[in-house]
């Protein structure tokens, strides 16, 4: 891919995905509020933007689906590096301008990073619990639980009510 439209694809993805997330928080809105049939419209919008983000995706090539291991190993690393290398000083930016609240939801999702970390590393060498069937994450902070809610998130304190299970 020629490198001007290769850098229009990606700006094209991250336009598209930040559109989904951001429908998908106005559709939680519109629930809040009572508004159906704008949360309906504003979750088959954000499905669409959904759909337009991965054909972009796959486009880009160094940004390919392998196989499960590879995919596994890539996480992993990802999560160790952003962890270890860019939330440090995307804090101390912030804390050095003045910008509490940017500090904290990257301080937390630091934290949370390290946890991801480990259940990728845990997956990796196969000592994933067969008994796991369902993942619990933090509305607040992004940490994530196996098996069950904390009474208390480990990272940010939220209470068990903040957790939402993901299960197949």
């Amino acid at each position: 891919m020629q490198e001007k439209t290769r850098e229009n694809v990606y700006k094209a993805f991250v336009g598209e995905a930040k559109a989904y997330f951001r429908l998908l928080a106005y559709a939680e809105k519109a629930r809040e509020e009572g508004e159906e049939q704008a949360e309906l419209l504003f979750k088959a919008i954000a499905e669409a933007e959904r759909v337009h983000a991965s054909n972009h995706l796959n486009l880009l090539q160094d940004i390919v689906i392998k196989d499960t291991e590879t995919n596994l190993l890539e996480s992993f690393n990802r999560e160790v590096s952003i962890s270890e290398n860019e939330y440090p000083d995307f804090v101390k930016d912030a804390e050095q301008e003045g910008e509490q609240d940017a500090s904290l939801t990257f301080s937390r999702a630091k934290d949370a990073e390290k946890k991801h970390a480990k259940l990728y590393d845990q997956a990796m060498y196969h000592v994933m619990k067969d008994e796991v069937k369902e993942y619990y994450v933090c509305q607040v902070c992004g940490y994530v639980n196996e098996s069950k809610a904390p009474k208390k998130c480990p990272v940010c304190g939220a209470d068990r009510e903040e957790f939402k299970e993901i299960n197949a």
